[in-house]
């Protein structure tokens, strides 16, 4: 049972938890249904009595701020940030009780400045920090984008005010009014007559996508497109996007370049797929496609939109128009984030802006973080605040006592002390309020300054770190948010986008196995060779994407450009968008050209036979559009998803040129062919995720050979279990090298294919027609169908692709996962990528066992297998007796064939691969987790408390399938449920909520856009930086700011111990023992160098250390530097250390005279002594642990300062200063005080600091011995000496332990089916049921129907011989050629 926690407990977490964003964000709330009107005016529901329009159909602008603060917020917000630092309450307390006459010391305007100097510069370091935001956020709201204007046109629905910022000024801006679409704006038309943002369509070739500009009066009056800022875009405008242009809004599609109204999309700022969606219009709205069809008065209508959520898979609305209506959902909705690419231009209407779009839903407001060293200050400003308030009561009471004995004795100096304002009881309270003064520096003002100081000073260390400055984009790593360094030593758990953050978004077809033969590439050539071609490529393409999409005018710039060819006509092949590099193998190439030249009987016919079915399955099973660049004259490949790219050009890359589709065409250009190779496409057996395969049915088009094929890839075992029998050596040799793909870290396809027989088709198709054409259980059934002919295949080969990884990730995640910090990773992408690449990026190692929890209606309930995962793999954890969870299984590894649910054995095809040892192997757990049962087990706190108990027991956790939102739940599972400290990094607009639910949130500046460098606390080029910037920075700046601040706390407990210690001899009076300039000097001057050369310059060990020992990150992680245990410790130092230092003292100079002119002793005399040897004992505290401070100098610079200060400061406040001085130096007793009490108050740490340093010495301390005696000593190489090789990196794959391990280890565990196996690189992204999938089987249908009752063959064709040759190019008569050397 929970202990009940106290009241006090309760209000001190509502206080420390609270948030100054709740009080000044905006609350609209879920926004309500809409209806947005067209071409018509509003209804007269929509306005008031006064005639406005009434709040709920008032829309939010397109305005998109990631900042804090406006012009009004600016003051007030950061005043309550500051001063929810307690120590702020606490100075303005005491500045404001010094300006009553009786606590005043000195001047009242002077006491507040220090506060006054805090705020300031905390509030100036925030503002420049705000002003950065706003400026990121002013590049991306003034993009511009084309808006219908002018004619008739008007939008009739009204739109919110625009926010002002820092930008903009405080001008007054009358409120929008509804337009009457009535009316036409003439005069706006008129000013924009040679307005270069105007265009206007050209209506005779709008099919082709184009678009002009009319420069010459009396044309610039009618409908156009007008380029118009991102901020502006109102609901109800409609837009014109153009191709690789992004989405400003939420919006639905009206028409489009592409046949029947197709628009392909690129989600990866949404969902983290690199794979294009295909999308289409409305229905009802596909005649718009001219301005002048959109802004026409007939063409009104309306649209019925759900009230604004969060869901990015659900949108209902309905499009009215004559009284037609149409349903609207995701499928012809565009959303703000995505990018178009594919297709020329689209042309929609803006539903949702701002606020209200499904991508800012998913993203918080900007948060005020504190690092949490300063949410510990609190509590122990708490601490000392109360030991203030201790002693100031304990000076008033005895105070008040004395008074009350000493007055009744007749005390001459309490003469009339029996008034009501002079009397001991107002005395003592008086006496209490001038002690909180006499004290007040227990809690030092300095400490804040020196800190924001000090935090801006390490940012710029950061910023200036040529280790991590990207050269290549003249990037440094940027601190948005300077207040944070110290949480980046501390981390524990890092939360890491997939897509642009962990890869780049490029693919690289890497290896082959082609009839058990497998080809590797050639060498990766060197970097900077690579980065330069890269360069080259993307200007290519950049060209062809200026001039061969309507995006610009530039076909008008050159008349004597070359004609545009047809893809069979083209000459070469350009490099793919979102493939790397090309294909090139010197042993592939040999091959071929020996294939070419084989005769059909030789030896090497069989392997001719095998290269060209491989590569003609690549360059025909596919969905690839083909374009021409009228640059280059050249093929480029449009696909929906970068993985058929890689094929088709890895294909292309070795002769196998696909040239595009005419319909059902499908033409190829092979080696061994002169000809182009024609091949009827008859039908596409589409990839699910649930098939893991995709089939075409292709028909050779010649007079030669008119046979049937089915070329099929698809996922290894699925693939094996549909093989022929027999063939067992080639299955043997091809699973041998999956498995070497997949340790490396690559995604693999197997490759198959079949022949099939006319009168088995015409059956088969039958019955496919059927299935197709069923209303009941259609998909289901056309399952059954496609499994009937994807069996008895044949073995080609597989591949394997490279998702490339950003530089130094695997290195990265290897050396974060020694430091002791988890990784996990969020990603939209499937499952099957994301477990490929926690492969490739070192996150799942090559023994690891994977637990696989998913949602959906199939299968378990989450919440079930959660307590199966438990129960099966962490029987012993005791975590099912935590949650009072009772099994019936018993609790021992033993009792594994006891489970409650039987285990399923998949078969590969050569073996049963399945042990009962699964999930026992010596590599650990990693948990992989989808969006569906995430959104089941945060939707209750016992799902969710016992998914983080088993997250926890992992090595690394993995969710794929997530939204932007889920992220930022996970973030918040794990930073509130564990009380650890949490890092985001992303690139994203699906990352910014993740970025901001984290303690420390960093953005990449990649491909994705700025959104989330515009979120984040630091910006860096690429993830492997976040190495340094840990590793060094962040345990640099946790070390130096922990030890900093307690060195604060304890200088100033000495100081304050010494003037306690007094109060026993000035009767409790709350007097000063020395002067109170003194004080004011302490934080000033004396003792500020040393505490400040700590927090700037000490290093705890070496950058070059830290980075080749990982393991040191450690102590940052177990709060080493800074704690409540390390704040108490150096408090009770302090105390010990006060005591000799004035009680020795104090009775040293307990004597009749020191002076050797004999007159007596006065206070300030040896107060004067207590002073010196106190400045000289905190200063030299650290002198044994910080390399930073230079003894001798040190000591010379105490000295002089003290004693210059000391004379010209005692000159205006104290008379005889100057004799004081002279007769203390040379006094005997001043230079016996010195160094006996600073040596004793120095003894117990330095005795400690011995012991341990020859006892008991810690990692640190041993290195920092090794780089003292040995200096020349390179303990980087030292270290990989001694430990494992280094692991796999993007350019060389990691070796094989094929030879020497089980192929069963690193198990996969599927909780929903129960299924376990092993997992060999399967990895194919593509969308599924897409709107260009149905668009492609609509066609085959409709062919496949009006062709039933034809016949097959053409009339006179041959019939095909009993062959199992692929091509009959093969039978060509060829002169003898060599024989292959094997």
């Amino acid at each position: 049972m929970a202990k009940r926690r106290s009241r006090a407990a309760v209000f001190y977490d509502k206080v420390a938890n609270f948030n100054v964003e709740s009080l000044f964000a905006r609350h609209p709330g879920p926004g309500a249904p809409r209806t947005v009107f067209f071409n018509q005016n509003l209804p007269d529901s929509y306005f008031d009595t006064k005639g406005k329009p009434k709040k709920e159909h008032v829309y939010p602008t397109n305005q998109v701020i990631s900042s804090k603060y406006t012009i009004i917020t600016f003051l007030p917000r950061n005043l309550l940030e500051q001063f929810r630092r307690i120590a702020n309450i606490f100075f303005a307390f005491i500045a404001i009780l010094q300006f009553f006459p009786e606590f005043s010391t000195i001047s009242p305007g002077l006491v507040i400045i220090p506060l006054l100097i805090v705020l300031g510069i905390t509030a100036i370091k925030d503002g420049y920090e705000d002003v950065k935001r706003h400026q990121s956020d002013r590049h991306i709201n003034h993009s511009q984008v084309r808006v219908l204007a002018g004619g008739d046109w008007a939008n009739p629905n009204v739109n919110g005010r625009k926010s002002r910022t820092f930008v903009r000024g405080i001008i007054p801006r009358r409120r929008q009014k509804p337009k009457d679409v009535n009316t036409s704006d003439v005069e706006a038309a008129t000013a924009t007559t040679h307005d270069p943002d105007i265009e206007y369509d050209r209506a005779d070739s709008m099919a082709e996508g184009e678009h002009h500009r009319f420069g010459h009066s009396g044309e610039n009056h009618g409908p156009h497109w007008k380029k118009t800022l991102w901020e502006d875009i109102r609901v109800g405008d409609f837009i014109k996007i153009m191709s690789d242009e992004p989405l400003p809004a939420d919006i639905l599609i009206c028409s489009t370049s592409e046949e029947e109204n197709v628009a392909f999309v690129e989600t990866k700022n949404l969902d983290g797929e690199t794979n294009l969606k295909s999308r289409n219009a409305s229905p009802l709205l596909t005649d718009l496609h001219t301005a002048a069809d959109c802004a026409s008065k007939l063409n009104a209508f309306a649209i019925e939109c759900d009230r604004p959520d969060t869901n990015m898979y659900r949108l209902n609305a309905t499009v009215t128009r004559n009284g037609d209506k149409s349903p609207v959902d995701l499928q012809t909705v565009l959303l703000r984030g995505t990018v178009l690419r594919n297709t020329d231009w689209v042309i929609g209407i803006v539903l949702f802006t701002g606020v209200d779009t499904k991508i800012i839903l998913n993203s918080g407001g900007t948060p005020s973080k504190r690092s949490r060293v300063e949410r510990q200050i609190n509590p122990q400003v708490l601490v000392n605040l109360a030991l203030l308030a201790i002693m100031a009561v304990v000076c008033g009471i005895a105070d008040s006592k004395i008074e009350e004995s000493k007055y009744a004795q007749g005390a001459p100096w309490l003469y009339g002390d029996d008034v009501s304002n002079d009397n001991p009881k107002i005395n003592g309270l008086i006496t209490w309020a001038f002690a909180l003064i006499t004290f007040q520096n227990i809690v030092p003002i300095s400490l804040y300054i020196s800190i924001e100081f000090v935090k801006t000073c390490q940012a710029l260390f950061i910023y200036f770190d040529y280790d991590i400055f990207y050269e290549k984009k003249n990037q440094p790593t940027l601190a948005r948010s300077y207040n944070l360094s110290d949480d980046l030593g501390q981390i524990e758990y890092i939360f890491s986008d997939k897509t642009g953050t962990l890869t780049q978004n490029s693919m690289v077809f890497r290896e082959c196995s082609i009839a058990g033969t497998a080809y590797h590439g050639d060498p990766d050539e060197d970097e900077d060779e690579d980065f330069k071609k890269s360069k080259g490529t993307e200007a290519v393409r950049d060209t062809s994407n200026d001039s061969s999409f309507a995006s610009t005018s530039a076909r008008e710039v050159s008349s004597d450009q070359r004609p545009v060819l047809s893809a069979a006509d083209a000459i070469g092949v350009k490099l793919s968008s979102g493939v790397l590099k090309h294909f090139r193998d010197e042993k592939l190439s040999q091959d071929l050209a020996r294939a070419v030249e084989a005769e059909p009987d030789s030896e090497n016919a069989a392997q001719a036979r095998s290269l060209n079915g491989f590569f003609s399955v690549l360059a025909l099973c596919h969905t690839v559009l083909t374009a021409v660049d009228p640059a280059t004259g050249a093929i480029e490949y449009k696909a929906q998803s970068p993985d058929e790219a890689a094929l088709v050009q890895a294909a292309a890359d070795v002769g196998f040129i696909f040239r595009g589709r005419a319909k059902e065409i499908l033409l190829l250009q092979t080696p061994f062919s002169k000809e182009i190779e024609r091949y009827e496409l008859l039908n596409i057996l589409e990839f699910t995720s649930a098939r893991k395969r995709m089939s075409v049915i292709i028909r050779r088009l010649d007079q030669e050979d008119g046979r049937l094929f089915l070329l099929t890839k698809g996922a290894d075992n699925v693939i094996f279990e549909r093989l022929k029998a027999g063939g067992d050596d080639l299955k043997r040799t091809t699973e041998g090298h999956l498995e070497d793909f997949a340790n490396a870290g690559l995604r693999t396809l197997t490759l198959a294919y079949k022949v099939i027989q006319d009168d088995e088709y015409e059956s088969w198709a039958e019955r496919y027609h059927e299935a197709t054409t069923a209303l009941d259980d259609r998909e289901d059934k056309i399952e059954v169908v496609c499994d009937e002919m994807e069996r008895e295949l044949r073995l080609l080969g597989a591949t394997a692709i490279e998702d490339r990884l950003q530089d130094g990730v695997p290195e990265t995640i290897a050396d974060l996962k020694i430091a002791g910090i988890k990784v996990w990773v969020a990603t939209g992408d499937k499952l099957e990528t994301a477990i490929a690449i926690g492969r490739s990026t070192n996150l799942i190692a090559e023994e690891s066992n994977i637990i696989i929890i998913r949602g959906g209606d199939q299968g378990r309930p989450v919440y079930q297998q959660i307590i199966q995962a438990v129960e099966d793999f962490f029987p012993d954890s005791g975590i099912l007796d935590e949650h009072g969870i009772v099994t019936g299984a018993p609790k021992s590894p033993s009792a594994e064939s006891s489970r409650s649910y039987p285990m399923r054995r998949l078969s590969t095809g050569v073996r049963d691969i399945v042990g009962d040892d699964n999930g026992d192997r010596p590599g650990g757990f990693v948990l992989v987790i989808d969006g569906a049962a995430l959104e089941h087990a945060l939707g209750d706190d016992e799902p969710q408390s016992l998914l983080l108990r088993l997250a926890t027991q992992c090595e690394g956790v993995i969710c794929c399938r997530v939204s932007p939102l889920q992220k930022a739940l996970v973030v918040k599972m794990v930073k509130d449920g564990l009380g650890v400290m949490t890092l985001a990094i992303g690139d994203g607009a699906n990352d910014v909520s993740m970025i901001q639910a984290a303690d420390v949130g960093v953005g990449i500046s990649g491909e994705e856009g700025l959104q989330a460098v515009n979120s984040s606390d630091y910006a860096i080029a690429q993830f492997r930086f976040l190495k340094k910037l840990l590793l060094v920075h962040g345990h640099w700046s946790y070390a130096r700011n922990g030890i900093m601040i307690v060195n604060f706390f304890y200088k100033n407990i000495v100081c304050i111990g010494v003037l306690w210690w007094f109060q026993i001899y000035c009767g409790w009076s709350s007097a000063y023992a020395f002067e109170y300039v003194y004080l004011l000097f302490w934080n000033s001057f004396w003792t500020i160098a040393p505490v400040l050369g700590i927090g700037l310059f000490d290093r705890i060990v070496d950058a070059d250390i830290l980075m080749a020992f990982p393991e040191l990150y450690r102590y940052g992680r177990e709060r080493t530097w800074f704690s409540m245990t390390s704040f108490v410790i150096y408090m009770l130092d302090g105390v010990v250390q006060s005591v000799s230092l004035y009680f020795l003292i104090t009775y040293a100079y307990a004597t009749t005279t020191a002076r050797s002119d004999g007159y007596s002793i006065e206070l300030y005399e040896y107060s004067t002594t207590m002073v010196f040897a106190t400045v000289i004992a905190v200063s030299l505290v650290q002198w044994p642990e910080h390399e930073c401070l230079d003894r001798l100098g040190l000591l010379c610079y105490i000295h002089r300062y003290h004693s210059s200060l000391d004379i010209h400061a005692r000159d205006g406040w104290s008379p005889a200063s100057t004799e004081t001085i002279i007769s203390l130096l040379a006094s005997a007793y001043f230079w016996l005080c010195q160094p006996l009490t600073i040596a004793i108050a120095l003894l117990p740490r330095y005795l400690y600091r011995a012991w341990q340093f020859g006892y008991a010495p810690g990692d640190l301390e041993m290195l920092r011995y090794i780089r003292k005696t040995r200096p020349d000593l390179d303990l980087t190489t030292l270290r990989r000496e001694h430990t494992r090789s280094r692991p796999y990196s993007s350019t060389r794959r990691r070796p094989s332990s094929r030879i020497t391990q089980d192929p069963r280890l690193a198990s996969r565990t599927d909780m929903s089916t129960g299924i376990r196996s092993v997992h060999r690189g399967f990895d194919f992204a593509t969308e599924e049921g897409g709107v260009a999938m149905r668009r492609m089987q609509t066609n085959l249908s409709e062919r496949r129907q009006s062709s039933r009752n034809l016949p097959l063959l053409p009339q006179g064709s041959p019939k095909p011989k009993a062959s199992i040759r692929l091509f009959s190019s093969l039978r060509r008569k060829k002169s003898p050629t060599p024989k292959k050397d094997d």
